[in-house]
């Protein structure tokens, strides 16, 4: 694993930056372009970007009506914002209508740190999940986000993008290709399958190395797209493994867990674990030390993976 670190939110603008180019992309934004990154876009095409302000279900509106007339539109704002506020005009104006905006959110989970539970979006993918005709990603890193965000605009209708606020490792290669709808297994195992989305893909990786040393082969997915969510590849590795963990920095309520708990319990059940936010809000802290007070760190994946085993009946 690389330790080369950088936010996601950054190549989420050198891509909007890009996507510039077609003509038909246009970018709205809720007075926090300078943390969204979606400034980038603005200082190469500037005609195509607009400020809607502190507005965000006015930003959704405008996006459906951009939209409506033909263009592909990306929204971008914090998540709790961009899901919670906007519910009502994503539902009526962008879901319901299939139309083709992609709202692409950052600052999602615990690691968000000092500003605390009311900027720390972790129910923000089970809010989007419910929606019919919505798209659900969460990439595993920068490259991924830059390579999600190329793919988002080459979809046509409604997505929905997470992505965090701080740096982490970059675990995918720099021309890595996104393909919307499929889960990508980064490590062979055959005792227990690590199923990760966002960056806790990184920890599911770091967890197999601590299960290694224990004599435990664990096998590492990157489920990148929570919707439509691959259950072909999530079922063929957990019919090899026998049993699962699924990791998140999100609730453990409606997002990855929940997905792959319903694909699992209606086709192949096994002992599944879920690591993730337990049901309730987080708080206000170092990003490291709040992911360690939530469970959410390799060694809590681990510790996962080896009760998932023991709920298994093998060694």
């Amino acid at each position: 694993m690389t330790k080369n670190t950088a936010a996601q939110r950054m190549y989420y603008g050198k891509a909007l930056a890009e996507l510039s180019a077609k003509k038909d992309v246009v970018v709205l934004d809720a007075d926090l372009g300078g943390s969204t990154r979606s400034s980038d876009f603005e200082k190469v095409a500037k005609e195509r970007f607009i400020q809607i302000g502190i507005a965000e279900q006015n930003m959704i509106g405008v996006a459906a009506g951009l939209a409506l007339s033909g263009k592909t539109v990306f929204a971008s704002t914090f998540a709790v914002f961009a899901t919670g506020r906007c519910w009502e005009q994503i539902r009526q104006a962008v879901a319901y209508p299939k139309l083709n905006v992609k709202i692409v959110a950052t600052h999602c989970g615990i690691s968000v740190g000092g500003d605390g539970a009311s900027h720390q979006a972790l129910e923000d993918m089970a809010i989007m999940r419910a929606l019919p005709n919505m798209t659900v990603i969460s990439p595993a890193d920068a490259n991924e986000a830059y390579a999600a965000t190329i793919a988002i605009a080459e979809h046509n209708g409604p997505c929905y993008m997470r992505m965090g606020r701080a740096d982490f490792p970059m675990i995918t290669p720099e021309n890595v290709k996104f393909e919307i709808g499929k889960a990508t297994v980064l490590r062979e195992g055959k005792d227990v399958t690590l199923i990760g989305t966002g960056q806790m893909v990184t920890s599911c990786l770091e967890a197999a190395d601590i299960l290694s040393e224990k004599g435990i082969s664990a096998e590492v997915m990157n489920v990148s797209t929570i919707k439509p969510l691959d259950s072909g590849t999530i079922i063929a590795s957990v019919s090899r493994t026998g049993c699962a963990v699924t990791a998140e920095e999100h609730s453990i309520i409606g997002g990855l867990g929940s997905a792959v708990s319903e694909c699992l319990s209606e086709n192949i059940p096994v002992p599944l674990i879920r690591v993730g936010v337990k049901d309730m809000f987080g708080e206000s802290g170092d990003p490291a030390e709040l992911m360690k007070k939530y469970g959410l760190t390799a060694k809590d994946v681990a510790e996962a993976a080896e009760n998932a085993i023991r709920k298994r009946g093998k060694k």
